[in-house]
């Protein structure tokens, strides 16, 4: 529920934020809405992560991935029905909402899902598939449909919820085998992956994977300190590594414990001495360089979640608004996934 779950929402017990840059109205959602409705349903063009074994593996992507085979890729077609399933929930009289419901309808069957859980098990390399960036995006997705008291919303839950539980099990055989954590800026960085499957596993009762995500996030990060975030962002990324470690952390400490914790980590930060511009793009038509834009919502939400901290809000702020106009341009690279980002900044800044 929101950025957190709702057993965090209960323990800090955020008030209402101030009047900001991060209030989402009906007419960006209606603009918004429209980047993944766009694509859940457009198979191409589509960049596979298959690893062919043998000729059968060879098929087009609505083949193994009938529930999330648009937006070019599956995970960006995973938090594509992420988007819409939120907007829907807060904006019921959003515009294109019969259409919204017709296409995830289609896409979320039991059907579809049986067949996306196969392709799981197809060889031995696709288990691996999407680890752990498309896993976290899908245990969200579950996470949204699970606290929505609509009817068809709830039949979706229950569609997806094998898929979920699959991709849980992968977390909990996977992560005591990371002997070191992911410290990129995109899909594989560790500290995103266990800070979206946590907020799963505590909204959905999933007690195992909660335990498997705090145990081996303290033993990951637990030690580190002066986090580098002068040397962010490389040219590609889309998620800030020194945030995304505060992120999760923030989740798996108790409030003493974080706070000795995170001034040790980014003291600058907390000092309000951290200088920390947007992530600037010359090229929007550029699939890897665009990436700057998400790196610009995700470090917000990251930095809105931070409730005591007034500067890390001013710098979330300067970063959504940089980003937020810039991604509806026309361009297929940027518009198939970063109204995902922008969405879940806002939900973020709005302290759902």
């Amino acid at each position: 529920m929101g950025c957190d779950s709702e057993t965090d929402q209960q323990k800090t017990a955020p008030g209402p934020p101030p009047e900001a840059i991060a209030q989402l109205t009906l007419a960006q959602a209606n603009r918004l809405a429209q980047l993944p409705l766009d694509c859940i349903q457009q198979p191409l063009p589509y960049k596979s992560g298959i690893v062919i074994a043998k000729e059968a593996d060879l098929a087009m992507p609505q083949e193994h991935h009938p529930a999330f085979y648009g937006c070019f890729d599956w995970h960006s077609a995973v938090h594509g029905h992420w988007s819409l399933v939120y907007l829907l929930k807060k904006f019921p009289a959003l515009a294109d909402a019969p259409e919204i419901r017709q296409k995830l309808d289609e896409n979320l069957t039991p059907e579809n899902i049986s067949k996306e859980i196969a392709y799981f098990s197809m060889n031995k390399n696709s288990s691996s598939f999407e680890r752990t960036y498309g896993w976290a995006w899908l245990l969200k997705l579950s996470e949204e449909l699970h606290t929505w008291n609509d009817p068809q919303g709830q039949q979706w839950h229950k569609n997806l919820k094998p898929l979920a539980e699959h991709i849980s099990l992968g977390y909990i055989d996977f992560l005591p085998k990371l002997v070191y954590p992911i410290r990129v800026g995109e899909h594989s960085n560790t500290g995103f992956g266990l800070s979206f499957a946590l907020d799963y596993a505590r909204t959905a009762g999933d007690a195992a994977l909660e335990a498997s995500i705090i145990s081996n996030a303290k033993r990951l990060y637990m030690k580190d300190a002066d986090c580098p975030i002068g040397w962010e962002p490389s040219g590609y990324d889309f998620l800030s590594p020194c945030l995304q470690e505060l992120d999760i952390m923030r989740k798996v400490l108790d409030d003493v414990s974080f706070e000795k914790w995170s001034r040790a980590f980014l003291p600058d930060l907390f000092q309000g001495t951290l200088k920390l511009d947007p992530g600037k793009i010359i090229d929007r038509s550029d699939g890897k360089l665009v990436h700057l834009d998400g790196l610009n919502f995700s470090r917000a939400w990251c930095l809105y979640s931070l409730e005591d901290c007034t500067p890390c809000r001013q710098i979330a702020d300067k970063h959504l608004k940089y980003s937020l106009d810039k991604i509806t341009d026309g361009d297929y690279a940027g518009q198939h996934w970063l109204a995902s980002f922008a969405l879940y900044a806002f939900k973020c800044g709005e302290g759902e």
